[in-house]
């Protein structure tokens, strides 16, 4: 299969695209830049420059391949809702590209869309009209071609995907705990984070454009739900910080931004479907011994924009 996959480069990207190459698939990158497009054409797939602004671009991906991945996002949360809309408007773009030709899409979404506080299923009932799911319309655009003859899916990331080269949420936390000299979680730390490593969200992407079937949600959470207090001890641990709790009140001066409301949410999730329908197997390691390894005590600054 010949596999258009846009954010090759970003830190889930570059582990899908050579997933998909170590499978037998030819790869074609959307690369925004000259060190993008070398990098990819150093691990044997093709290039097309462009970005999720360049619609054209993505047009001709999608005309070329026999299916496509979606994973580019720009995670600048200063301009979030502006990013939400290029997203939206690059799915619409690709997927009308696609109408009528039962080829895969495979869009990219998070757990956190899911109801909080109770676990997520992938047939969990999504509030759109939620202002926290504005992302979510992009979600609801595979519906849409799933009945237009596009055999469209959603991969639903865990807030955390980690391993080694990750500098998001984790990152952050390890960051803050770093500037603040201790590590936090909020109340009793009993709210939960699912997570993935990398390397299994990669190879169920693969599984996803190979076998998906349209219309459906598939979960990256090799982890259902993870105490944040844990994730917080594990820190504490790898940094030689104190660990500590915080109240509500307390939280966003401790936080700082957004991620004081992303440390309190609870979004337990299962992938009991996704694993027994394309029989996922998560077998890396788990986000709590990757902290142990160490791999979240250095200072790069985080760069989310895939």
């Amino acid at each position: 299969m010949r596999v258009f996959v846009t954010g090759a480069t970003g830190f889930i990207g570059q582990a899908v695209v050579q997933e998909l190459l170590d499978a037998g698939h030819e790869v074609i990158g959307l690369a925004r830049s000259e060190k993008s497009a070398a990098a990819l054409q150093a691990k044997g797939a093709h290039v097309i420059r462009g970005s999720l602004e360049d619609i054209e671009s993505l047009k001709r991906g999608a005309r070329e391949a026999d299916g496509v991945i979606n994973l580019a996002f720009n995670h600048d949360f200063t301009k979030y809702e502006e990013n939400t809309n290029t997203e939206y408007a690059a799915v619409q773009a690709i997927g009308a590209t696609l109408i009528g030709t039962n080829k895969p899409f495979v869009i990219t979404m998070g757990t956190l869309v899911l109801p909080k506080g109770k676990l997520g299923a992938e047939d969990s009932v999504i509030d759109y009209d939620d202002p926290f799911n504005v992302r979510a319309k992009s979600e609801k655009e595979v519906d849409i071609l799933a009945a237009q003859g596009v055999r469209a899916s959603v991969v639903r990331l865990s807030p955390t995907v980690h391993g080694p080269g990750d500098f998001a949420f984790i990152h952050m936390l390890s960051q803050i705990a770093r500037e603040n000299g201790e590590s936090a979680y909020i109340g009793n730390g009993l709210n939960h984070w699912p997570a993935v490593h990398r390397l299994d969200a990669a190879h169920l992407y693969r599984l996803a454009v190979e076998k998906g079937v349209a219309g459906a949600r598939y979960h990256a959470a090799a982890e259902g739900g993870i105490p944040f207090k844990d994730i917080a001890e594990a820190l504490g641990q790898s940094l030689g910080l104190p660990v500590v709790s915080k109240t509500p009140e307390e939280a966003p001066a401790y936080f700082k931004g957004f991620m004081a409301a992303l440390a309190g949410v609870d979004n337990p999730t299962s992938s009991k479907k996704t694993q027994e329908t394309l029989e996922w197997i998560p077998s890396r390691s788990t986000l709590l011994e990757d902290i142990q390894a160490g791999i979240y005590k250095g200072e790069k600054s985080a760069t989310l924009s895939v």
